[in-house]
């Protein structure tokens, strides 16, 4: 353990931000940080080792609503003006020192630090209660005196003090765990620097197994104890895409190890804190559930970040393509590499579309724009590489990345950093390439559409077929014969399961019906999901879908023939009774809904259907679980006071996805007096300050 660890006496947080302070350099940081579940604080101490470029009068770190209760400088005792944004230290500090500030504090984050199921475990809860952080977007400085801006890299070192019977996890190596009598400390070490967002940990009931890569770099495996069976197929291909990236960057991982731990409600797919992923545990799935959600796009791009983004990192968001565009690139060649080349075209086809409707919507966005949409920075921006590789030509654009990544390492940049590098590999002139790709608005969907179907046969012959559709007569049977033309010379199921999508309404029973003897379940996955009313004549070889190995197909399945054959539900219903589905439990809180609204089946358990239905609104469940219970719930019997309940509380929740989606509704619901009434009553019963968006709604 490191010298500053056995001084500190107390328990803290650690999350920093640097901010531009040219005449003094943040070298070090070792914290020592205290969950206190109750409060929900974190009580912590950090020293931070920096050194005087020149001579200067003060230092500041961010510190957002912070309390400090000791701030040493060199070990004494100092002043310091604390203005809940900002701690500043006044001190005549000379060209060339070296200096230690200790600042021992206590936070109470409002953000950045989420206190996750401590109040409403059960058995059917993954959490158990969880601490983790998102310091993107956040900023660390709200439980970690740092730095709000990105420039500032420093070498963190953390300890952590928490309850015996939890796992610790943050960014580096454990290098102690020392047992206490009621709790355990875990320090982990760092050896190379770092932006102050990018510092994280996570608590909770976990365990984990470890690999190791090609090149030897440890790969740690979290899951919850529960979940042991569904570890396989969450972390499918993780050790194949992170030894492909490490070969295809051609700069070898820089961090010590790698780690990944799944979080219940985080607020996005992933993040790639340094050597740290967190995710969603949205993507902790069985073997089923992998053909129709996995982590896969997720893990690849979150690793990728290791290098673009963690290793290197932007100046300002000016460069924001950088970090998103380069993971995004990165994470589809690794889908490349796995999957086949005709995946990725494909990738980038939906990419491409999606960028065209959007920009017809918004009139594209620069990728320079610091204010662009995450479709921009990721999509656009992946684009973007893919096109300079065309351009360039595989060995310059390998050559260039590696010099970008040497010469930049551990420091910041801007995008003509990168450009400069991909020139200085041997590309021309990089100009025109940074104006109709980095600079312009405009998406150029036309160029883009020929490109793709120069260098796939199966998207050339689907843009041939919706041209030749299009301007075919307005008969079914036509447009159905000029795909049938097509359909018959077909080797890829991808390109079927694509028509079908697309052209699905022009296609007879028969058609169908013959397209469904195939086993692919690409194939029959888009005939469930384009289904409306299926005919008599396909019923039997839509009763198969209900077992097919596709959750979604199943869904889907379950509905259209619900919905088709009245007379025969009950057989639907029995058949699919005891299917959960994904992890947000598609097919089940589907087919409780349909249990409770048909009468005949089981009519005495249509209260009990009810109440497994309310019960998935509570915070114990996924985010889209809750969402999917409410919605059905809304749409049918309605919401009894247990979820009206759970629904206000929904209103203040820390995503703001989820909080956007019970507000929404809530708006809905309160045009109904009944329910606007209900409200009421439930927030008298609350008894909480924190409701006052819904207070204002119900009582304006």
């Amino acid at each position: 353990m490191k010298l500053f660890f056995k001084l500190l006496l107390f328990v803290t947080p650690l999350y920093l931000f640097a901010q531009t302070q040219e005449k003094v350099d943040f070298i070090r940081a070792e914290a020592l940080i205290s969950p206190i579940v109750k409060e929900k604080s974190i009580a912590g101490v950090v020293t931070y080792e920096f050194k005087a470029l020149e001579n200067v009068s003060y230092i500041f770190l961010d510190a957002h609503d912070i309390e400090f209760t000791s701030v040493l400088l060199n070990n004494k005792k100092v002043d310091f003006l604390n203005t809940n944004s900002k701690i500043s230290i006044k001190h005549s500090f000379k060209k060339g020192k070296t200096y230690y500030v200790t600042l021992r504090y206590k936070a109470v984050p409002k953000q950045t630090v989420y206190f996750v199921g401590w109040d409403t475990t059960s058995e059917s809860s993954n959490t158990s209660g969880q601490i983790w952080t998102q310091g993107q977007g956040k900023y660390t400085s709200h439980w970690l005196p740092s730095f709000d801006d990105m420039t500032e890299k420093v070498e963190f070192d953390i300890a952590i003090e928490f309850d015996k019977g939890y796992t610790v996890i943050s960014n580096g190596k454990l290098i102690e765990k020392q047992e206490k009598e009621n709790t355990n400390l875990w320090a982990y070490s760092m050896d190379k620097p770092m932006s102050s967002y990018l510092v994280a940990f996570a608590i909770g009931n976990y365990k984990y197994v470890e690999e190791k890569s090609k090149s030897g770099i440890p790969l740690e495996l979290y899951y919850y104890p529960k979940d042991s069976l569904f570890l396989e197929p969450t972390y499918r291909y993780s050790k194949e895409i992170f030894n492909f990236l490490e070969t295809e960057i051609g700069v070898s991982y820089p961090w010590e190890n790698y780690k990944q731990i799944p979080v219940h409600d985080f607020l996005y797919a992933g993040m790639e804190n340094t050597g740290t992923t967190i995710f969603s545990d949205g993507y902790v799935i069985d073997s089923l559930s992998f053909f129709d959600k996995n982590y896969v796009t997720v893990n690849a791009h979150e690793l990728a970040h290791q290098w673009f983004g963690n290793l290197v990192t932007e100046k300002n968001g000016n460069s924001h393509w950088l970090h998103e565009g380069f993971a995004t690139y990165y994470s589809y060649l690794a889908e490349k590499e796995l999957f086949g080349e005709d995946y990725y075209y494909w990738k980038l086809f939906d990419s491409a579309k999606a960028i065209n409707e959007n920009q017809n919507n918004e009139k594209g966005q620069s990728l320079l724009n610091p204010k662009a949409s995450s479709l921009t920075f990721y999509e656009k921006g992946a684009w973007a590489l893919h096109m300079l590789r065309e351009k360039i030509g595989d060995t310059v654009f390998k050559k260039g990345i590696v010099s970008y990544l040497n010469k930049y390492q551990f420091k910041n940049v801007e995008v003509t950093h990168f450009l400069k590098e991909m020139e200085n590999a041997g590309a021309e002139n990089l100009s025109e390439f940074k104006e109709k790709w980095l600079v312009e608005k405009a998406f150029p969907y036309e160029d883009v559409k020929n490109h793709l179907a120069a260098k796939s046969e199966d998207i050339k012959i689907l843009n041939f077929i919706n041209e030749e559709v299009v301007i075919a007569s307005s008969s079914y049977i036509h447009k159905e014969k000029i795909i049938k033309g097509y359909w018959d010379t077909i080797e890829f199921y991808e390109l079927k399961a694509r028509i079908i999508k697309d052209f699905h309404k022009y296609l007879s029973s028969s058609f169908i019906k013959e397209a469904l003897r195939t086993q692919n379940l690409k194939l029959r996955r888009a005939i469930a999901k384009s289904t409306i009313k299926v005919s008599k004549d396909l019923e039997p070889s839509f009763k198969l879908l209900l077992q097919d190995k596709s959750y979604v197909t199943q869904e889907n399945a379950l509905f259209a023939l619900w919905s088709s054959f009245p007379e025969k539900r009950n057989e639907y219903l029995n058949a699919t009774k005891d299917v959960i589905g994904l992890p947000n439990k598609n097919v089940r809180l589907l087919w409780l809904t349909l249990a409770m609204v048909t009468p005949e089946y089981n009519s005495l358990n249509t209260g009990i259907y009810y109440k497994e239905l309310v019960n998935y609104t509570n915070p114990n469940y996924s985010i889209e679980t809750r969402i999917s219970a409410f919605q059905f719930l809304k749409e049918t019997i309605g919401l009894d006071n247990v979820s009206l309940k759970n629904l206000i509380q929904a209103s203040e929740h820390h995503s703001w996805q989820f909080k956007k989606f019970a507000r929404n509704l809530l708006i809905k619901l309160v045009e109904d007096n009944d329910y606007k009434e209900r409200i009421k009553l439930e927030l008298k019963e609350l008894k909480e300050n924190k409701y006052r968006y819904i207070k204002e709604l119900v009582y304006k």
